[in-house]
């Protein structure tokens, strides 16, 4: 949203969140920066400010939100368009959809100020930039709805208006959006079935990592297994689905249940006897409502080269 953005109407999809919530969701924003806005009296419900962040929002309430003109510009000039690498699977005037290459980071952040996909689609669809300060999420994201961990590849979806990125935000928040992924995992899991669930948040003991906690957001992963291998070690082939999608998620709930994605040092799935250049994590399908008109699609991604290869070196 611009500084005094027309108001937006709460839809049902949103109705009992807290406001804090929405307006990080429709705006990119973190929780922090939503707080410090509410203070200031600039996210407005009805046309009154807002007292509270914990205050509850309903189903055709006008939500606006007014931001500092000069911070949006702020944020947009540290964004450089730049030639990035990575296929695109659609685009039409409201969405792209992506596949991300391993090894590339989704947007700027510590160390990883350059080389970013998140350059890289502006440089290819310079659009976003103005969708992104009239609504589109946080200018230095222009139109990123969702994130890949850098060394996981595969499919995300971009927004190029800010009703699209309003209504793809809904679908997260909605758990409607379908994210199936493909991941080796160390061992053999017990069942050909099942269901991870447990708050995911930073670790306590080292803040770069993420870990089940009671301090964390509540979080679901389901899988099904594919393929078990025996050789060199014990290994299972799944396909997760994400219910939710907290930072590390699968990766961090799977080696929760002593499974740890194959090539994971992170999260203990680091195997000598399985050289894997990175975690075997690919997001392989995507199933959203298209924004203009309603209808579901489904994308798809074939699994990278360098993951083949260390499937055939399994049997």
């Amino acid at each position: 949203m611009s500084a005094h953005e027309e108001p937006i109407e709460i839809p049902a999809s949103l109705d009992g969140e807290r406001v804090d919530r929405v307006v990080a969701l429709v705006t990119g924003l973190t929780r922090a920066d939503v707080a410090r806005l509410v203070s200031q009296g600039r996210v407005l419900l009805g046309g009154a400010p807002v007292a509270t962040r914990h205050r509850r929002v309903a189903t055709g309430e006008r939500l606006q939100v007014e931001l500092a003109r000069e911070a949006a510009q702020e944020a947009r000039a540290g964004l450089v368009a730049e030639h990035v690498e990575f296929r695109v699977v659609h685009a039409d005037e409201a969405i792209v959809v992506v596949d991300k290459p391993a090894g590339v980071v989704v947007h700027p952040g510590a160390g990883n100020e350059r080389g970013t996909l998140a350059a890289g689609i502006l440089d290819r669809f310079p659009d976003v930039a103005g969708a992104a300060v009239a609504g589109a999420g946080d200018p230095a994201r222009p139109g990123i709805v969702h994130r890949l961990d850098k060394d996981t590849s595969g499919l995300l979806v971009v927004a190029r208006t800010p009703e699209a990125y309003r209504h793809l935000v809904a679908q997260l928040a909605t758990r409607s959006m379908g994210r199936t992924y493909r991941a080796l995992v160390v061992g053999a899991t017990a069942a050909d079935r099942g269901v991870v669930e447990g708050p995911v948040g930073r670790s306590e003991r080292d803040p770069t990592r993420m870990a089940v906690s009671v301090r964390g957001r509540d979080a679901t992963t389901r899988y099904r297994v594919l393929d078990r291998f025996t050789h060199p070690i014990e290994t299972t082939l799944l396909e997760v689905e994400l219910d939710t999608g907290r930072t590390h998620q699968i990766r961090v709930h799977l080696a929760a249940i002593a499974h740890p994605v194959v090539g994971d040092s992170r999260y203990g799935g680091r195997r000598r006897e399985i050289p894997c250049p990175r975690p075997f994590l690919h997001a392989e399908r995507l199933r959203l409502v298209h924004p203009v008109d309603g209808v579901t699609r489904q994308y798809e991604s074939p699994l990278p080269d360098d993951l083949v290869a260390v499937l055939a070196s399994l049997r």
